[in-house]
């Protein structure tokens, strides 16, 4: 997710647990800044920075030197904002509880506000002057090279892009629309009145988020049913408010598309990055058509629990249970190992950044739950939070973000500052890649079918949550954007409603694969990601493309590695559909969604082999 425009951090769900931790566990932040001290006087420089671009506007068309000038001003601008934003952003993080990290994050959200209206006038003046005049500077000064992709989607924006006066309007609006998500997070993680329950071994449990996550995977399975039922029940009394409030983020987006001048919601979303809707369209037909696929696994997941009827309630009890233990310093030798096919630069560039502290590996009180890579620190050195707890989901989260990690590395050092930060539809393929990589690599190393389980019962769901999951919200996404650009009006049960027949037709419901109680089907009111409109697909077309990738690469194909690594070291110098399919993969085709079912339908073969094996 984009949680400090333009940094990315890239987040997965929370890891429980907790390890021993010396400081090498612990990311050195002083790498960049020296103390808060440091942090406050670069704010000063760029608050200097921001009167002195006030000075290019209506200028920059004055000469090509002008020109040059302003832009490379813009340039450090964001490149010195990114930086002061990671600083405070990973501050808070570290520490959720301290009012340093609380006051850095409050800073650099009213710097953030600052630069998006001191640089708002920029893209209408560019579009002022005009295609011809852009390429004759252009020609004119051949180190305004680095800006050509990013005028280049300035300039293509045109039909799109509003007047100075309008643009600051805009860019004003900023700090009064975000109500809805505001509220949705507020009352979804701190004001519901969270139900407890009794488990069957007699604890008494409050089911507030982390909780459900915790206990929807409990062995006992009247324990999980009793989970979902009060975790969900209380989500539905509160339909009514998550309606108004999804409702409202549904109109602002679509008051955007209209003023923006864009025939729908999707449309907007994807045409930033130049996306064609035939990629989210081809995901969504690919996905629907290959049900049967993941049908397959809930039939295979209900043999290995031992139930005669599936229910949604039966989706989170891992497939394989195991008390191996992961070390952190042998997850990292793994990871190493696996990526070894990446080549000889890769890995010792992964070494490097193992051992000078760019991680923040273990859980402990306060801290940020869950998983992400920060990349956007041009000058310095991606930064990766985990809450490492010494299983193997903790070994392939590591892979992971690693793989986000490299990928900001190789960009950042093959790119100038304004085209190494990438979108989300290349970013997750790096990724997806590194955890492909790191499965090959466990199985050929695994000793006993009891470890080949794991590691294929954890791949298999994997590719449920980040495939199959994610492209049913996309389908989601896609009816209720639709329903309210035609003018529709959405109440929390006309969502529900919407909902559960999708969930219930990707679930096989009517055919019997899982039963999905009415009551869960308000599972839409949970998931923040709807905040972020369009934004869930491109986690299933990276791990689409990253799955053909990274098996190009483990075959040998001639050139695949550099193909691959090709991607990752343009980061942002051009637009991502156009990057990956360059590199052989379509997505606007069925052949990457096709390998996805393939593979799937691989792993349950060799899970099916090993049951029969064991004749269970």
């Amino acid at each position: 997710m984009h949680k400090y425009l333009p940094i990315a951090l890239f987040a997965l769900s929370p890891i429980l647990g907790a390890a021993a931790e010396t400081e090498n566990d612990r990311w050195n932040l002083a790498d960049l800044y020296a103390a808060t001290d440091a942090w406050n006087a670069d704010s000063v420089k760029l608050e200097g920075q921001l009167k002195e671009f006030s000075g290019c506007n209506g200028k920059l068309g004055e000469s090509v030197k002008r020109f040059k000038s302003c832009m490379d001003l813009n340039a450090d601008i964001m490149k010195r904002y990114t930086r002061l934003a990671s600083y405070a952003s990973q501050t808070h993080d570290q520490d959720t509880s301290a009012n340093i990290g609380q006051d850095l994050s409050q800073k650099s959200d009213i710097l953030g506000s600052k630069v998006d209206q001191a640089t708002s006038f920029l893209r209408p003046e560019v579009l002022g002057l005009g295609p011809a005049k852009v390429s004759r500077f252009l020609k004119q000064d051949k180190s305004l090279g680095i800006y050509r992709h990013p005028l280049d989607r300035i300039l293509r924006a045109a039909p799109h892009t509003l007047d100075a006066e309008g643009e600051d309007i805009v860019a004003q609006f900023g700090l009064a629309t975000g109500a809805a998500g505001s509220v949705y997070t507020m009352l979804s993680n701190a004001d519901l009145p969270w139900p407890t329950v009794t488990l069957s071994d007699g604890t008494e449990v409050k089911i507030d988020q982390a909780a459900y996550t915790k206990y929807r995977a409990a062995a006992n399975r009247e324990d999980r049913k009793k989970v979902f039922d009060a975790f969900w029940g209380k989500w539905k009394e509160f339909e009514r408010t998550f309606g108004v409030t999804f409702y409202e983020q549904l109109k602002k987006e679509s008051v955007y598309t209209k003023v923006r001048h864009y025939p729908d919601s999707l449309s907007r979303a994807l045409d930033g990055d130049k996306l064609p809707p035939a990629v989210y369209n081809m995901l969504i037909e690919q996905t629907r058509a290959n049900l049967p696929t993941l049908h397959r696994y809930f039939k295979l997941r209900a043999k290995m629990l031992g139930v005669s009827e599936m229910h949604y309630y039966d989706m989170y009890p891992p497939l394989v249970t195991s008390s191996l233990k992961y070390p952190v310093e042998e997850g990292k030798q793994f990871m190493l190992s696996a990526v070894k096919p990446l080549g000889p630069d890769y890995v010792a560039a992964m070494a490097e950044g193992l051992r000078h502290r760019w991680m923040d590996v273990y859980p402990r009180p306060h801290k940020l739950s869950g998983a992400y890579m920060n990349g956007v620190a041009y000058d310095v050195h991606p930064y990766l939070l985990l809450n490492y707890n010494d299983d193997y989901e903790s070994v392939s989260t590591l892979a992971h973000e690693w793989g986000h990690a490299m990928h900001s590395y190789l960009a950042n050092r093959n790119q100038p500052f304004v085209t190494a930060d990438y979108p989300t539809f290349t970013a997750e393929i790096a990724s997806t890649s590194n955890e492909t990589l790191l499965l090959d690599h466990m199985l050929k190393i695994a000793k006993t079918d009891d470890e080949r389980m794991l590691y294929l019962g954890s791949a298999l769901e994997n590719l449920r949550t980040t495939f199959f999951r994610q492209a049913m919200f996309a389908d989601f996404e896609r009816e209720v954007h639709a329903k309210v650009d035609r003018g529709e009006s959405l109440t929390g049960t006309d969502i529900t409603k919407i909902y559960g027949d999708i969930l219930r037709r990707y679930h096989g419901d009517k055919e019997g694969v899982v039963k999905i109680d009415d009551l869960y089907t308000m599972e839409w009111a949970y998931i923040p990601h709807f905040y972020n409109q369009f934004y869930v697909f491109q986690y299933a077309t990276s791990i689409a493309a990253g799955s053909m990738f990274a098996a190009e690469i483990l075959k040998g194909a001639p050139g695949a590695r550099d193909r691959y690594l090709n991607i990752l070291r343009s980061g942002g110098s051009a637009y991502p559909y156009e990057l990956v399919k360059a590199a052989g993969v379509d997505l606007a085709s069925p052949a990457p969604y096709q390998a996805v079912f393939a593979r799937m339908n691989g792993i349950m073969d060799e899970i099916e082999a090993i049951r029969a094996r064991r004749n269970n």
